[in-house]
């Protein structure tokens, strides 16, 4: 059965990521995996002092993941299975190892968490899950439901070494999956970014993807994260598909000038996946 793994910090959007994620498992048949990573604090002083004895922080974790479990259970009348755990350390690590151990269909997490702090901790994990996680990762943002479902894809595609780096077999398994329309989606600003070879990539990224009938979507836009999400906005998308590490998604989403970021301003679910 397909797993998909929740990391909650139990804030408001990623209660959120939650209830999306809920009623993906709903459509697909999908048991959930709740996960909390805590970490004891310690007070900055010459010598460290832990504020919090470990089992009132495991306990604490415990609770939280319980309440969460019966509501699931409760709103979904037992329909999605539920399985829950809490770990200490550090959230990557820890949320790293659980996938390479349950080989989930996807992490689902939230954008942002409840209070300025919470979101920059929480986006920041999330950022941070994008990058070092091999499992695909959707980031759900705020106040996004599932709704109707997932019935319109849009793959984010440059032409540029379409066979190495296309994840193919994913994106025909998420297509079918959902029974969904297939966008391929390429920004562009006056011929900017096509070269010699940009028709004989399209054609190679067609053959592999033809029997999914795709549609292609050529923007005219000067800035890529922008013109993806004017786009999915506009037509309606459900998910927006990308390559991260591919489009440079990654080092533009950590460097702090950096203002215009495809995870943080759509308000469609991103799901990243790795080459």
């Amino acid at each position: 059965m397909k797993t998909i793994i929740i990391p909650t910090d139990f804030s408001i959007n990623a209660s959120n990521a939650v209830n999306y994620a809920v009623d993906m498992a709903k459509d697909t048949g999908a048991s959930i995996l709740l996960l909390h990573v805590y970490q004891i604090p310690v007070s900055v002083t010459e010598v460290p002092v832990v504020m919090i004895p470990e089992s009132e922080m495991r306990k604490a974790a415990e609770a939280g993941l319980k309440d969460l479990k019966t509501g699931i259970e409760h709103i979904t009348s037992g329909a999605v299975k539920v399985y829950t755990e809490s770990r200490l350390g550090d959230t990557i690590d820890e949320l790293e190892d659980l996938c390479n151990h349950i080989k989930p269909f996807s992490v689902v997490m939230g954008t942002k968490g409840l209070s300025s702090i919470e979101q920059t901790l929480f986006g920041s994990t999330t950022l941070k899950a994008i990058r070092h996680i091999s499992w695909p990762v959707i980031a759900v943002p705020p106040g996004k439901e599932y709704g109707k479902g997932i019935k319109k894809i849009g793959f984010a595609c440059d032409f540029k070494e379409v066979v190495k780096t296309t994840p193919v077999s994913f994106i025909k398994d998420m297509v079918k999956q959902f029974n969904a329309e297939l966008h391929v989606l390429n920004v562009d600003y006056h011929n900017k970014h096509f070269k010699p070879e940009t028709p004989e990539e399209s054609l190679l990224l067609h053959t592999m993807l033809e029997d999914l009938n795709p549609v292609y979507d050529f923007i005219e836009h000067e800035d890529i994260e922008d013109g993806i999400n004017d786009f999915a906005e506009k037509n309606n998308l459900d998910l927006i598909i990308t390559i991260p590490k591919k489009h440079k998604l990654l080092d533009s989403l950590f460097r702090k000038s950096s203002t215009r970021q495809l995870i943080f301003e759509s308000h469609v679910p991103v799901m990243c996946v790795h080459e």
